[in-house]
């Protein structure tokens, strides 16, 4: 969208009451898809925060409250459907956490997520984190040094998340394997819960 479209659909009163209907509907629903799809175009057009964030708070809940179902069950998270969603979710908290420099509640929270999550590349991305995390590293820094920022995932559920880096992932996590099985033997109780 360019600076046009944007103010238009920013003053278009019938856009505007789709969009809350729409943030309300999925709300009552608990639809995860709807409540990001609102919260990415009330963020796109610098909408009203106090409803944006009451919007995340209800993505929030939604997925954890999703994700204890599923993880009470014995199963796995994929990247497909709603489980999406709710990984993005887990994720975006991780990362707010972090830029708070909340080193310790981002990492268990993406140790958590490394766990529960069925898919290699962003398990081994998250341990990349959790090696940041466990570094204080600030969540610019690492985003400034080691994200590949010229190199986007060919497949678009990585979109959401930092998979892409400026090293061998499996030589770094090998390299950084007493300090992430340090980390994983201090953060078991989070699993055992």
């Amino acid at each position: 969208m360019d600076k046009n479209e944007l103010n238009e659909a920013r003053t278009n009163p019938d856009f505007l009451n789709y969009l809350e209907e729409t943030r309300e509907k999925s709300i009552s629903e608990h639809n995860i898809s709807a409540m990001y799809e609102t919260l990415d175009s009330m963020l796109v057009l610098d909408l009203d925060e106090e409803k944006i964030n009451k919007l995340y708070e209800e993505i929030l809940k939604t997925a954890f409250e999703n994700v204890e179902k599923i993880v009470n069950k014995n199963e796995k998270l994929n990247l497909e459907g709603d489980n999406l969603f709710y990984v993005r979710a887990f994720y975006e908290h991780a990362v707010e956490k972090w830029s708070f420099d909340n080193f310790d509640g981002a990492k268990e929270l993406a140790f958590v997520l490394a766990n529960i999550v069925d898919d290699e590349l962003l398990e081994k991305s998250l341990n990349v984190l959790i090696i940041a995390l466990t570094n204080k590293i600030s969540v610019d820094e690492f985003y400034e040094t080691q994200v590949d920022m010229n190199t986007n995932s060919t497949h678009e559920q990585y979109g959401y998340f930092m998979v892409d880096f400026n090293f061998n992932t499996d030589e770094y996590l090998e390299s950084n394997k007493a300090i992430l099985e340090a980390q994983y033997k201090n953060l078991q109780h989070l699993l055992d819960a």
